[in-house]
């Protein structure tokens, strides 16, 4: 069936195109909830300012993200963790602390950005992940996961080279 999009449906177009799409979807989902609509010379007249307008701000926005990718090229995050001798972690470095750290380094990031194919890091070291800007734009990030207690002892150390 031929639908005549109202508003942007993520994975399968942006307002005003005119998409093809299973019967039951349409009828179920995108009619009855307003995101869609039978497509006629009518409707697509009234949504081409629209449609204009909306393409203007994804150009935008497609650019700030392009910026953004490319100011984090060679961005190191350093965390400090609880680990033993060994260097395993007791607990685990999530996304979360990685785009936390990359906020407070100032980049606008969302922890759903952050990409860790093995899952969490439990292991001190070096570490690269994956920071999924937009669909086709990936970053990749130095992680730097050091022992919170070399911390410490390199802090104390400096503070009784300072005295």
């Amino acid at each position: 069936m031929k639908l005549l999009l109202l508003e942007d449906v993520e994975m399968l177009g942006w307002l005003g195109d005119v998409v093809e799409v299973k019967d039951g979807y349409a009828r179920n989902y995108l009619v009855p909830q307003g995101l869609a609509t039978v497509p006629t010379e009518a409707n697509m007249r009234s949504l081409a300012d629209e449609k204009a307008r909306r393409a203007e701000l994804r150009q935008l926005e497609r650019e700030q993200k392009q910026q953004l990718a490319s100011s984090m090229e060679d961005v190191e995050v350093v965390l400090a963790a609880k680990a033993n001798e060994l260097g395993h972690l007791f607990g685990s470095v999530a996304e979360r602390d990685i785009a936390e750290n990359l906020r407070q380094q100032g980049f606008t990031v969302q922890d759903a950005m952050i990409k860790m194919p093995g899952g969490h890091i439990k292991e001190l070291g070096a570490h690269d992940v994956t920071a999924k800007i937009a669909p086709d734009l990936n970053v990749v990030i130095r992680v730097i996961v050091v022992s919170q207690d070399e911390t410490i002892d390199a802090v104390e150390e400096q503070t009784s080279t300072d005295e």
